[in-house]
Formats: structure tokens, sequence, C-alpha cells
């Protein structure tokens, strides 16, 4: 599952400076009930849950969307219309003026697999928060706060085993932004922005119940949540997903130089370049 609408719904802010309550009094928190739709993106879910935006789960349209992002999640109004702008393509009516949350289950339109919380499409349903599958995302978040890197780990081992198991796994690059904006979502809604860390308590509770976490002590950020504080963290997650590291954080030339396996593969390594080279050549005179 996926997006920058939603991904970067998942997207909203709590960052770690002055607060203000959360004014639930007016939203309180109610599941969704017979003939409520909901969708893949836990974050819309709760919205909806707590009545941020419609509760049945339909007919969001740009004014309510905004309206809900803006009052529940402190979100900057043009970052909430992007967010519209992306999750209106769901709706299949030409020139649709709204969108549902039953129609964002489209798979691999917004919806992707690899989700932290829910089941690839091809085993089932790909919107109903799955319990197993999140146990596998949080074995990857060790002690009670989890920081930039333990959410990388989280998201690359839930690609690993989706492509590994599921014949049809599917992850385009446009997903994969998709997929930065919703796994970075945790640290800009409830935790601290500036060092990329969340309590986990708040993330598991939200995720296990799709509910905003203020009975743990959790408030809305009093800083409006921008477009530019999305890409600043999206980019910082992009950088922990990397499995290379850069030669500042490597062992030095002169330490590998010592271990006789480095040898080896050096040696192996510079004997392909010449038999490349020389392949290259046989087959340039050949030619001529």
């Amino acid at each position: 599952m996926r997006f920058p609408l939603l991904a970067s719904s998942l997207t909203i802010g709590l960052a770690c400076g002055q607060t203000q309550p959360l004014s639930i009094p007016g939203h309180p928190w109610i599941p969704a009930g017979s003939g409520d739709f909901r969708g893949p993106c836990p974050m819309m879910n709760t919205l909806a849950n707590h009545g941020f935006i419609q509760h049945d789960g339909r007919n969001m349209t740009r004014e309510n969307v905004i309206k809900g992002l803006g009052e529940g999640l402190n979100f900057d109004p043009a970052l909430a219309s992007v967010m519209f702008d992306q999750a209106i393509i769901a709706n299949p009516e030409p020139n649709a003026t709204y969108f549902t949350l039953d129609q964002l289950n489209k798979h691999n339109l917004l919806e992707h697999d690899a989700s932290l919380s829910r089941s690839d499409a091809y085993f089932g349903n790909n919107h109903v928060f799955n319990q197993t599958v999140f146990d596998q995302t949080k074995s990857y978040w060790q002690g009670p706060v989890i920081d930039i890197n333990m959410l990388a780990n989280s998201k690359v081992a839930r690609q690993l085993t989706s492509k590994a198991f599921n014949p049809t796994y599917v992850f385009t690059l446009l997903t994969e932004e998709f997929s930065l904006g919703e796994v970075i979502a945790p640290i800009i809604a409830f935790g601290d922005t500036d060092n990329l860390t969340v309590n986990r308590s708040l993330v598991e509770y939200f995720f296990e119940n799709e509910r905003l976490p203020s009975e743990l002590g959790w408030k809305v950020r009093s800083d409006v949540v921008a477009l530019q504080d999305v890409a600043r963290m999206t980019g910082a997650l992009r950088n922990a997903t990397k499995l290379t590291t850069d030669s500042a954080t490597t062992v030095s030339k002169r330490a590998l130089g010592r271990n006789p396996h480095f040898g080896f593969v050096t040696g192996v390594s510079k004997l392909l370049t010449i038999l490349a080279y020389y392949g290259q050549v046989e087959s340039d005179i050949d030619e001529s």
C-alpha cells in the first residue's frame, strides 16, 4: 500500500516543539460500521474513525480533505491539496471531484505490495490490518524508541519477503516514492522530526487500533506540516534504506589490505577486467 496523498497522508506531523491538546471533543473515536468504507491507508482510516473526514469514507472532496487534514493533523492546505490530487485518480469517473476510501483499494494504482501492515493482494485482502504482517514489521523495531534506520530496515524486509513469496510482486520506482512517504509517516505524525525518532508505543497503538494515540499522551503538533517537511523526511529515509555505505563509514583500504580475502577478491576482479578487455579486442579484430 502507498502514496503521497495518503502516503503523504501518513506524512502528518508531530514535531517535538510546543504542542496543544488535540481537540478530541467533537471527534470521538468511532470504528467503521456496516456500510462504511475504509481503505489501505491507516491514517486516512484513522481520520475517518475520528470524524475529521467523513466517517462513512465517502465523498472525499478537495474542500473536506483539506479541512480534515488541517484540523486533525495540522497539514498545510497546499500539502493537503497535493494529497487530494494524488488520490482523486482512484475514482474512475471522468472529471471526478471526489473519491471514496474504498476506491483506494485498487491494487497497483495507489495501494501496493510490501505494506508494513497489510497483506499483498495476491494473498487475499490487501486493505485490512494484518497482525502477522505487522508483527514482522515490528520485529525490526528494536527498543522503546524507533529510529529512522529501524523503519528503513522494516521497509526493506517487507519488500524482500514480498518479492520472495509473492509471484506477482510489483514495486515500481513510483511505488518506491509512495512507500517512502508512508514509512516515514510515524515519525512525522507522532515523533521527533529533528532526531528522526518516535515512541514505539504510539506507533503500535496507531497501527493496531487505527486511532490517534491521544490516550497515550500524544498531542497534535502546533507547527504546520508543509510539503518541504515531507520532502526532507522522505529523503532521509531514502538514504537509510541503502544497503551500501560510503567510504567514511567503511573499513580503510589499508585495513582491507591486511585481509587475505580482500587480496584474493581484488585479484579476481582485475582478472575479470583483463579478460573482458581482451574479449572486446578479439571481437574488434574479428569484425575488421
